[in-house]
């Protein structure tokens, strides 16, 4: 007997499943995007278009009064180089910058040494030299101003060791002593717990092994204490160098610019032409040029830190 089977015809394949839309990967991807929308959001609103925006201002020639706007190529770059002011401005920037550095650091430095030692009183001394960082800085420099003045409390208690003090900041060299100490009074308490926690990460046992092996005090803290916090030392340093050519409200509120441009920093002679003189295009030039020399010095510490950082040797 011969059983005939049915031939069937075989089923079409089935589709392959649509991949779903948010795949793990797209959803990871949109909540990075989303954790860094608002810092480059804050970029590009107040970086990145301010930026252009100057650049742009500066090959421009505006008049407040008629509200007009024309564009003027080079002239303002040159203006630039024939401005007799310019000599000046450098020279007090310069002054300001490398004065304030010097002694901002070393002064953190030195009080981070003696408050990184295990002696009663030392959390009262730091608290006490970090306290002005949080003080209004339109405050501080206010009160600053009354004490340097003539007849202000600096004098007072210079008379009573018998020294007549000058009027502190009439005088072209007092005056830029005088910006540079109140910056750094104001800000030395940052640097200083900066280094504070940088002593802190230096490996006891190293200091220990070279105790041992007969280095002193000034050896061990120059070959093995000073390389150690290196890394705090570039942060410090690019951080005061960008703060002391951003320097402003310390001379609107105590120098003016004076006396004769020798505190005229070059923040302070650009918000003159831009904002005193309403020369906006050659104070988008300064603006500029302010933004370049900040670009440059920053380059230049980083790309220096193979010398100082000890992890980059």
């Amino acid at each position: 007997m011969t059983v005939q089977t049915e031939l069937r015809p075989a089923a079409p394949p089935e589709p392959p499943a649509a991949k779903p839309f948010w795949t793990p990967r797209r959803r990871d991807a949109l909540a990075g995007w989303a954790f860094i929308a608002p810092q480059l959001l804050g970029f590009l609103l107040f970086v990145l278009i301010p930026l252009i925006a100057v650049i742009w201002y500066s090959f421009q020639s505006t008049n407040v009064l008629a509200g007009t706007m024309q564009f003027a190529g080079l002239e303002n770059y040159e203006h630039l180089l024939d401005d007799p002011v310019m000599p000046s401005v450098a020279r007090a920037t310069a002054l300001f910058c490398v004065g304030l550095v010097v002694l901002n650091l070393s002064l953190a430095l030195l009080l981070a040494v003696l408050l990184n030692q295990k002696l009663r009183g030392t959390t009262v001394f730091r608290t006490i030299f970090f306290s002005p960082v949080v003080v209004s800085l339109v405050a501080w420099t206010i009160a600053w101003n009354l004490m340097l003045q003539d007849n202000g409390s600096i004098n007072a208690m210079l008379q009573t060791i018998g020294i007549d003090g000058p009027n502190w900041l009439r005088g072209e060299n007092s005056a830029m002593v005088s910006v540079i100490v109140v910056q750094v009074i104001k800000n030395v308490g940052l640097n200083m717990v900066l280094f504070l926690a940088a002593l802190q990460g230096v490996p006891r046992s190293l200091l220990e092994a070279a105790e041992l092996d007969g280095a002193g005090p000034w050896r061990r803290f120059r070959t093995i204490t000073l390389p150690m916090i290196s890394p705090t030392t570039l942060l410090t340093a690019i951080i005061t160098v960008s703060g002391a050519l951003h320097v402003f409200a310390q001379i609107q509120i105590l120098t003016l610019g004076g006396p004769a441009d020798s505190t005229n920093v070059l923040v302070f002679y650009f918000y003159q032409q831009a904002f005193g003189n309403h020369d906006f295009g050659y104070g988008a030039v300064l603006a500029v040029v302010l933004f370049v020399i900040i670009a440059l010095l920053t380059t230049l510490q980083w790309r220096m830190r193979k010398r100082w950082v000890f992890y980059e040797a």
